[in-house]
């Protein structure tokens, strides 16, 4: 592991621990890694000569964490009516172009990069403010250490044992030796952390299944940034940090995890 790599990831877990702990900093947090996100996503379809909005995707994208920080409710699901406007005003767009080469191409690529990043990062928020006070950063905290933890088994185990590739048309620098290891990361981060979560809510055994399943949700997430990259040709998605490549390949594990773990505790809550 370079020194690069080593560097950027303690000033990673700082600012992180950071967010977590203090209100201010974590939606600071979200609209930066927004912000970040949306514009590497753009800037690699560009790459790819599609006509795309950047500038009003992005403003859109912000808009979605800050109006769910700030429980702005014009009706109920109101972001799904906020994300068919967004779309209508992105056709208005269109209208006035004189060139209607690739619109369908980037008016849906412009959407996808909104629910791709912002939409599905934003949902960090609601795992936040899913229980009140310090049970909500427990449930955050618990969600990103076995996504995370997930990441670094895959990293450790692949550079060292991996010989054999997971998915080489996609990614080919994973192994099949990481793809387990990360699972065993991820299983063990959830078993220790396991105080994080609610007092009872679920047995030992359970917090395993969630280790694996929502480590398995992480991977799926890092795999997905792969095939956009791949298709666009790039290595990283940015130079956001040295040796760890954009804000892109920073949260890709996080942007399926984090709402398919909200779903799920927000029925197991409900049992309670």
């Amino acid at each position: 592991m370079s020194k690069n790599r080593i560097f950027s990831s303690m000033f990673m877990i700082a600012v992180t621990a950071a967010a977590i702990i203090y209100e201010w900093a974590f939606i600071l947090g979200i609209v930066a890694l927004t912000v970040g996100g949306l514009y590497e996503f753009f800037h690699m379809i560009k790459r790819k000569g599609i006509p795309i909005y950047s500038y009003f995707g992005i403003l859109i994208g912000v808009a979605i964490p800050l109006t769910i920080y700030g429980r702005f409710e014009l009706t109920r699901n109101w972001e799904f009516l906020f994300i068919v406007m967004a779309f209508l005003t992105i056709l208005l767009f269109q209208f006035a172009r004189k060139d209607n080469t690739n619109a369908i191409v980037g008016i849906s690529t412009t959407m996808f990069g909104v629910f791709y990043v912002s939409w599905l990062l934003s949902f960090l928020i609601r795992v936040r403010f899913l229980l009140p006070d310090i049970a909500g950063v427990k449930l955050l905290a618990f969600i990103l250490i076995v996504t995370k933890a997930g990441d670094i088994g895959a990293l450790l185990v692949g550079s060292v044992l991996g010989k054999n590739p997971l998915f080489p048309r996609v990614s080919p620098n994973k192994s099949i030796e990481g793809c387990v290891g990360s699972f065993c990361f991820s299983v063990a981060a959830a078993v220790l952390c396991s105080a994080l979560l609610p007092p009872g809510l679920l047995p030992l055994w359970k917090v395993a299944l969630m280790g694996f399943f929502f480590g398995g949700m992480g991977q799926l997430g890092d795999l997905s940034e792969s095939l956009i990259k791949r298709d666009c040709n790039v290595k990283d998605s940015g130079k956001f940090l040295p040796g760890l490549g954009g804000v892109l390949d920073i949260i890709d594990s996080l942007l399926f995890s984090v709402p398919v773990f909200y779903l799920y505790m927000s029925s197991c809550l409900k049992l309670m």
